[in-house]
């Protein structure tokens, strides 16, 4: 508050201090001494009316992340701050692997994640920018065969419509398909499944993020150009802005000797976890990165698509930028403190938002073990990337929030701490509800209740989109396994009546899901209908868009 009060009588006192010295101004009759005076008067009004913004050095950013490091057990972060067309701060943090104990620095590789999603609205821009193609273009222009689950969505389905979260599905919709790592669908399967994933509201009547769509905008890449995602990602933007060390997939690098591990907490001890390769998916999130060639591409961003010496190259148009950077699905304003925020919106790759007076552009991205944000304040010529190798997203909220509450002049915030306290009363919240089911599976046991004859329930169930089930009874317990995605195995716990909770294998995931048996008028189990344990659940784990029918 004191230093509020400094700022303004500043203000106050020079523009008292200004006005007698105008009346002055125009006796004087020297011309050179009247030029001088008015550079001198502009630089100061200049100095006044911007007021005394303090970024954080770059010691202070030091000791910022470090802290959020260990507040959220995170092994290593990569940071960048770019301001006003120069990399003011580019820095690795800890570790790449508590495996390897090597040391992140500028070129450590981390998986990027949704913020690939802006590479694929780029390509398609590139594209229009060529005549190739048009937003508001049918999908069905390009891939014949698309169809969602309604006639006239399928037909009104836009290239637009794919890359703005409106499409009517559900959150996450159909992620199953590609989530967790080692699913063995097609990018054909994906298109025809869609046709089977029912709408839980209107057509572009409501905002709903998914990934799906955008690798149906990889497809329209693919066919408009004829050449893989990959590959026009690759030329038109890597190899043009000498983003030498990133790969568009994870199955494309070559040179792994300086990459980060992905890091999940089991059981309450941090691990090492395999890194997400589902190459079908890389149009959505694959593409590989490192905070040497992702200042390059901030850079581009900041400068409406320009690069280059003297900025005389393009990747797109300054028209194709700023359709990027405009809302194009309307999002719930929410009160965010003192950013005074009063609209959110998603655009075409990007999220939006107002933050103290600037439109701040912003996308995360989130993989098993690895978590990153990259931000854009146009206005400010301002860009700050957060790559760490952990999956708790508030060490970089936390990090960037308070770099830019110093660009922002908002004082007296302590990101870290604050987004400690939510994250561990989500987390409280979470565990007593999980808790509680666990103790319920637990006295049933200890209680010696009888639970149902297993048999019946054994059998082939299959979902429209996800395919084959095979509910098997081996040593007494039912097992879970899928038929297209070999992460999802696992044993059933019974929990009361028809409803088991399945326990993943793979411990990691942290997405045990109850499992519900109906039966057909004979009592015979003939279907399954699934939900998440823990509302901490990754969406991406759509248990609530499956619905098995009995096969065999």
């Amino acid at each position: 508050m004191k230093i509020r009060v400094i700022e303004e009588s500043a203000n106050k006192n020079a523009a008292c201090t200004i006005a007698p010295t105008i009346n002055k101004l125009f006796t004087m009759k020297n011309l050179k001494t009247k030029m001088i005076f008015f550079s001198l008067l502009f630089f100061l009004f200049g100095f006044v009316t911007t007021g005394f913004s303090q970024p954080l050095s770059p010691t202070q950013i030091d000791s910022l992340v470090l802290h959020s490091m260990k507040a959220f057990d995170v092994p290593g972060m990569a940071v960048a701050v770019i301001k006003e067309g120069r990399v003011v701060l580019a820095k690795g943090y800890g570790l790449r692997s508590l495996h390897s104990k090597n040391k992140v620095d500028t070129h450590t590789l981390f998986a990027i994640a949704s913020n690939s999603k802006a590479f694929t609205t780029a390509s398609l821009a590139i594209l229009v920018d060529r005549g190739a193609l048009r937003w508001d273009d049918p999908v069905q222009k390009y891939i014949p065969e698309f169809q969602m689950y309604a006639p006239y969505v399928s037909e009104h389905f836009t290239i637009r419509d794919l890359v703005t979260h409106r499409s009517g599905l559900g959150l996450g919709a159909g992620d199953l398909m590609i989530f967790p790592n080692g699913s063995h669908f097609t990018v054909d399967e994906l298109i025809h499944n869609l046709r089977y994933l029912k709408p839980v509201s209107g057509f572009r009547a409501k905002f709903a993020y998914d990934n799906l769509l955008y690798i149906v905008a990889g497809e329209v890449i693919h066919r408009v150009s004829g050449m893989s995602w990959e590959a026009f990602v690759q030329k038109n933007i890597f190899d043009k802005l000498g983003m030498n060390e990133s790969v568009p997939g994870y199955t494309f690098l070559k040179d792994s000797s300086d990459m980060a591990d992905a890091h999940v907490m089991v059981n309450g001890k941090l691990q090492v976890v395999p890194r997400f390769s589902q190459q079908m998916a890389d149009a959505a999130g694959g593409i590989n990165s490192n905070i040497h060639d992702l200042t390059k591409w901030v850079l581009a961003r900041l400068n409406d698509g320009r690069y280059g010496d003297n900025l005389q190259n393009h990747l797109f148009s300054v028209k194709e930028s700023r359709e990027m950077f405009s809302p194009q699905t309307i999002l719930p304003a929410r009160k965010n403190g003192p950013y005074h925020s009063h609209f959110r919106a998603y655009g075409l790759g990007w999220f939006m938002q107002d933050v103290k007076g600037y439109k701040e552009i912003w996308h995360t991205g989130g993989l098993a073990g690895m978590v990153t944000e990259i931000t854009l304040i146009p206005e400010l010529k301002l860009g700050i990337i957060v790559l760490t190798n952990q999956e708790v997203g508030a060490a970089f909220q936390s990090v960037t929030d308070q770099i830019l509450d110093g660009y922002l002049n908002i004082k007296g915030t302590h990101r870290v701490d604050e987004y400690k306290k939510q994250i561990e009363k989500r987390r409280q919240h979470a565990g007593m509800m999980t808790k509680a089911v666990w103790q319920k599976v637990k006295q049933q046991q200890l209680s010696g209740a009888k639970k149902p004859d297993l048999k019946p329930f054994t059998g082939i169930y299959r979902d429209a989109w996800f395919g084959n089930v095979d509910i098997t009874l081996k040593n007494d317990t039912l097992w879970f396994t899928s038929e297209k995605s070999s992460q999802m195995h696992g044993f059933l716990e019974w929990y009361k009546n028809d409803v088991f909770i399945v326990k993943w294998h793979n411990r990691s995931m942290h997405a045990d899901a109850f499992v519900l048996f109906n039966s057909d008028f004979s009592g015979k189990p003939d279907e399954i209908k699934m939900k998440p344990v823990s509302p901490l659940t990754d969406f991406s784990f759509d248990f609530q868009d499956l619905h098995f029918f009995r096969v065999k």
